[in-house]
Order: structure tokens, then sequence, then C-alpha cells
């Protein structure tokens, strides 16, 4: 598949993934991990899929401490290709301030917004549709990849679809967005079929979004604007940016007018939410040869278990009698859990932060 002309990636790299601890932490967050044992972290991986279609226009967003770390892993960044934020402000204001960089070199842009911690096995599908996004997004619409639901998930908000998109290939009008359901209203969405999952990806000329943003935060619109025509004003306008997602910012009142589309992904998608997640996609092991294994498998040893195990610490990690334990160690923190309750781990970084161990959060 060939570059799209006029077309940049914009990808935001934040958080601190805290259901992932003590993998992830906030100085080095799981987009810098390699989670999947391909070899390259979910950044890497994340370049690997758009820069067929992106080539060199690429632009990653991420926070100031991150930023030596992206660089290091992404050497083929432009000087001008890295934003770093001197503090979060939400999505809207990562991605809307590479949209107006972007909007500064080339007013008919197209950007692509893919967030650096998400698991895509079948990239060239992925690319199939980013391609038919963006020719939607050149008549002016805000286009979503909507992904297939495989559960009734209620940790994903949903995007309900409507008529189709006149020549389009698989486009429709998006009816609305939905924020996480409890599991009664996911199971009623699935059973309609016009649900999809909403992954968080948008594309859209550069200056649509930005016009659009304008029209309900004219502040954020103009403030962004100017840091992309004077960079020398970041540290200064930046603390004064509207902190807010993408989505409420924009996506949901643009579909409430009319002028948001999706784009249907019938591709595997997950964005490794816990470590239960994490676990799906690591391959198994033979019958009988117990968890699953990020890192080094000579160091497990199980009798009768199932689960996970990351022995990343460089030590021997022994199971026994146990199904679906989760135990990770990085090396100066353990955690021994459940694939049930790995929702729960974030409770223990807030934990550590009440008690001052930022070293360890």
């Amino acid at each position: 598949m060939s570059e799209i002309p006029g077309f940049w990636a914009v990808i935001p790299a934040g958080g601190a993934g805290t259901r992932l601890w003590p993998l992830s932490r906030a100085g080095h967050p799981k987009f810098l991990h390699d989670l999947t044992g391909s070899g390259r972290s979910l950044l890497q991986q994340t370049l690997d899929r758009v820069s067929p279609l992106a080539g060199e226009r690429v632009v990653v967003v991420t926070g100031a401490a991150h930023a030596d770390a992206v660089r290091e892993q992404l050497p083929s960044l432009g000087a001008g290709e890295l934003i770093a934020e001197p503090a979060p402000r939400d999505s809207m204001a990562a991605i809307g301030l590479a949209a107006a960089i972007v909007e500064a070199r080339d007013p008919e842009a197209v950007i692509g917004s893919f967030a650096a911690d998400h698991v895509i096995p079948d990239a060239e599908a992925f690319r199939a549709c980013v391609v038919e996004a963006v020719e939607v997004a050149r008549e002016g619409q805000v286009v979503t990849i909507g992904i297939e639901p495989t559960h009734p998930s209620t940790g994903f908000g949903y995007i309900q679809m409507g008529r189709a998109l006149a020549g389009a290939p698989t486009a429709r009008r998006v009816r609305q967005f939905v924020e996480k359901p409890d599991a009664r209203r996911a199971a009623a969405y699935l059973s309609t079929g016009e649900f999809r999952w909403n992954a968080g990806m948008f594309v859209v000329r550069a200056a649509t979004l930005l016009d659009l943003l304008h029209r309900w935060h004219p502040e954020l619109a103009s403030g962004l604007r100017t840091i992309a025509a004077d960079p020398s004003r970041l540290e200064e306008i930046w603390p004064t940016l509207e902190k807010i997602a993408i989505d409420h910012a924009v996506a949901e009142p643009a579909a409430d007018i009319g002028v948001v589309a999706v784009v249907p992904g019938d591709f595997a998608w997950d964005d490794i939410g816990d470590f239960a997640s994490l676990a799906a996609l690591l391959p198994e092991r033979g019958e009988g040869e117990g968890p699953r294994v990020l890192g080094d498998a000579s160091l497990v040893h199980s009798v009768d278990s199932t689960g996970l195990v990351s022995p990343r610490g460089g030590r021997p990690v022994a199971v026994v009698g146990l199904e679906d334990v989760v135990v990770i160690d990085s090396g100066d923190a353990v955690l021994v859990t459940t694939l049930a309750r790995a929702q729960d781990v974030k409770r223990i970084v807030e934990q550590l932060k009440e008690q001052g161990r930022t070293d360890l959060t």
C-alpha cells in the first residue's frame, strides 16, 4: 500500500498505564515497552503501521519527561516532528497542537490520530480502513474507525452507526458516541448490530478539526494556532489551555450536527488496558506447560498453574496449583494478583502515591 499524498500521522504517546504496574510506570509508560514479544515497543509498532501511508510525515506528541526516550526509540523523527508537552492537557490539546503545526505547513493536509499503545496484528486491514477514512475526511468529515466488538465490554465507549455514506465503500454516518456502559446496556448495544467500540482513532483535515474546535472552544483553538505560529510561546500559553478530551471537545458535538462518519474496522484490536488483556495477546504454551510468559520463559517454573508470569527481574519465578494467577517481577517490585482482579492494580499505584513512594510509581 503506497503513501497517501498530503496525509500526516499523529501519534499521541501519553498516559502512565497504571493497571500494568509494575511494568508500566509514570517515568516509563506502557507505550515504551515491548508487551507482545515482537521485539518492538508499542510505540515502534504504531510507527511501523502508519509509516507506509504517511512516509516521513509523522508527528509524535508526548510528555516532556518522555521526549528523550521517544527520540531514542524513533530516531527517524525529524526535529519538528516530536512535540513535548510541558504538562498533560488531555487529548484535545495534544492532537490539536499537532493539527495546528501540520495546518501551518499544508492547509489542505489530512491528519490521522492513532494512539501509541494499541495492538493491531493485521496492519494491512488497518491501513485499508485508513485509506477510506482519508478520502471521506477530504470531504470535510471527521472520521473515526469503529472496532467490531467481540464481547459486551464495559471498558470501552461505543459508536452508534447510522445510514451509509454516499460514495464511500463502507463508511456510515455516526448517530452518537456513547460513554462506557454497564453490562446490560453493552449487551443491548451488541444485539442491535449498530454499535462499534470507540478506539479513539480520528482522521480529519487539520483545518477542519481546528475550525470545528473554534466553533465550540474558540480560546483553545486560538491558543493552539498561536503556538504553531510561534513555538517559543509554548511554555507561556500551554498552561492556560482548556483541559478536555477530543471526544467531548469536537467528536460528540460534531456528530450532533451530522459531520462525523465511521469506517468499520474488522480487525483485531486491543489497548492492553490490564494484565488480563495482555495475557490474551501472548501465545499459549503447550498443554500442562503453565502460565503464559512475558520475558524469559526459562525462568518460569510451574505445577498445575495458569495465568501470566513476567520474570523481568531476572529471578526464577515458581507458581504451584494456581489458576489464572498474575505474577509480575520487575526487579524492584513484585505484583501478585489474578486475571479477574486485573483492573484493581491501579489501586496499588494510588496507595503508593499516598505513601510518597514516587520511586515506585
